[in-house]
C-alpha cells in the first residue's frame, strides 16, 4: 500500500514538472526575486547574459507611487493617449496567473513602471534573446513568423495547464515561461486567451505603432511586428 501511495505521489510529481514553469535558468544558476511598488515578488530567469522577469507584470502603480489609470470600459480604451492597465476581459482572477495587460503609453511616458534597475526591454532585448536561443541575426531582423522550429517552443510554458492544446513544442527549456495572456484590441475588445502570448518592447516602429513580439499555441516560432499604441498587452522586464 505505502508503494502504491509513494508511487503515486512520483507520477503526480512528474506531472507537475512537465505541465508547470521551471524556473531553472539555461545557465544554471538559482533564480532570484524582484519587488515591484504593488509588493508583487517576482521570479528571475537569467538566460545566457541577459536577466528577464519569469513572470508577467502585474503593478498598478508606476515606480514613484502615482497610479496606472485602470481603464475597464471599451470606449475610453479606445481613446486612450496615457498609460492605462486592466486584467484579460475585466476579470481580475486572471491578473494573478497572466498578470495585467497594458497599452504602450504606460511604458514609455514621464513615470517608469519598472522598479528601480529594471527596464522595458526594447526591441534589441528580444532579439538578444531570441538569437540566444538559436535565431540567426537576418532571421531576428525580420517582421513576420521568425526562427525555426525552437525558439519560440524554448520560451512557452510546457504543457497544457495554460497554453491550448497542443502547445506546439513548449519546452520552457530557457525557464522563461511564456504564458498565454490574450490581448486588449487597440479598439478595446479582448482575444486570444489561451491560445497568444503577447509582449511589448518599448520600441517605437512607425507613429502610433511599437515593436511586440507574438508566441502561439500551434506554433515554435516568434511573430515580430508592429502594432498600435492603445493595444493592451503583457509586460516582462529585464534588468538593466
Amino acid at each position: 500500500m505505502k508503494k502504491s501511495i509513494l508511487s503515486f505521489m512520483i507520477i503526480v510529481l512528474y506531472v507537475i514538472i512537465l505541465t508547470g514553469c521551471n524556473k531553472k535558468s539555461m545557465t544554471e544558476t538559482e533564480p532570484v526575486t524582484v519587488t515591484d511598488i504593488d509588493g508583487n515578488v517576482y521570479q528571475t530567469i537569467k538566460i545566457g547574459d541577459q536577466v528577464w522577469l519569469a513572470e508577467n507584470l502585474k503593478v498598478t502603480h508606476y515606480r514613484d507611487g502615482s497610479p496606472i489609470s485602470h481603464v475597464t470600459d471599451r470606449s475610453e480604451w479606445l481613446d486612450l493617449e496615457a498609460g492605462a492597465y486592466c486584467a484579460y476581459d475585466n476579470n481580475e482572477s486572471y491578473a494573478e496567473t497572466y498578470g495585467y495587460l497594458y497599452n504602450w503609453y504606460a511604458l514609455t511616458g514621464s513615470h517608469k513602471i519598472a522598479p528601480k534597475g529594471w527596464h522595458v526591454p526594447t526591441d534589441n532585448d528580444w532579439k538578444e534573446l531570441e538569437m540566444y536561443l538559436g535565431m540567426e541575426q537576418g532571421r531576428a531582423d525580420n517582421t513576420g513568423w521568425r526562427g525555426t522550429d525552437k525558439e519560440g517552443g524554448k520560451l512557452k510554458e510546457a504543457g497544457i495547464t495554460h497554453w491550448k492544446d497542443p502547445n506546439m513544442s513548449g519546452t520552457n527549456e530557457s525557464g522563461f515561461c511564456a504564458l498565454p495572456g490574450g490581448y486588449r484590441h487597440q479598439y478595446g475588445y479582448f482575444e486570444s486567451l489561451t491560445e497568444y502570448a503577447y509582449f511589448w518592447t518599448a520600441t517605437s516602429y512607425i507613429e502610433p505603432e511599437a515593436w511586440f513580439r507574438k508566441l502561439y499555441y500551434k506554433g515554435p516560432v516568434i511573430y515580430r511586428d508592429g502594432y498600435n499604441f492603445r493595444g493592451g498587452f503583457s509586460v516582462r522586464l529585464i534588468k538593466d
